[in-house]
């Protein structure tokens, strides 16, 4: 998930950051994840390596389809002082109320809308030493573990827009892949969903 106010995103990750973060359009973003079966020294590489990825991107959530790993696991940090977080095989168990937030995606820089997600939520799973994890959270952070669930599902953030926004994604999107590709080929663009 991008971090709020956050401008000037790129398509790609430079510089130290040991991935880059797969965009719209990418089939590895269609498609659910499988669970993790076995923690281990290389899930903990793949997790303090998303981590770095996610914090130069700059974000406060990244999931393992986003850097091309098929993987039920996620990482995220609130910059809140409490530092970075690992979920493995996270399980969304219970949702309640309304919530609408401005949302953004790494996976589509520099684009953010406002949707209506739940306002809290009960997540379960487990940290790289093999722990039961059990998160009660509200607003943000239950946002951010919906947002990050979601891409486990292989849905992107696109999903969740209205029509009105959809059209204008579509717009925005079309836009960016022009401006990129300058007067080279175009591309058709197909959000994933609807239409």
């Amino acid at each position: 998930m991008a971090r709020a106010n956050v401008t000037g995103h790129s398509t790609s990750l430079t510089g130290m950051a040991p991935y880059g973060i797969r965009v719209v359009g990418d089939p590895v973003l269609r498609q659910p994840a499988a669970p993790v079966t076995e923690i281990d020294g290389r899930l903990a590489r793949l997790a303090e390596d998303m981590i770095v990825t996610m914090h130069e991107a700059p974000g406060i959530g990244l999931a393992a389809p986003q850097v091309g790993v098929q993987k039920r696991l996620f990482v995220y940090d609130l910059h809140d002082g409490d530092g970075a977080h690992v979920v493995v095989n996270p399980v969304i168990t219970e949702t309640r109320g309304e919530w609408v937030y401005e949302e953004g995606c790494l996976s589509v820089p520099g684009l953010a809308w406002e949707i209506v997600r739940p306002k809290e939520v009960h997540l379960t799973g487990r940290d790289l030493d093999g722990k039961e994890l059990s998160f009660e959270a509200d607003e943000l952070l239950a946002r951010l573990f919906q947002h990050e669930v979601d891409h486990l599902d292989g849905v992107l953030l696109l999903e969740r827009l209205d029509d009105d926004q959809r059209r204008q994604a579509k717009r925005a999107l079309r836009d960016q892949v022009l401006a990129t590709e300058g007067a080279g080929e175009r591309r058709r663009l197909r959000l994933p969903g609807r239409g």
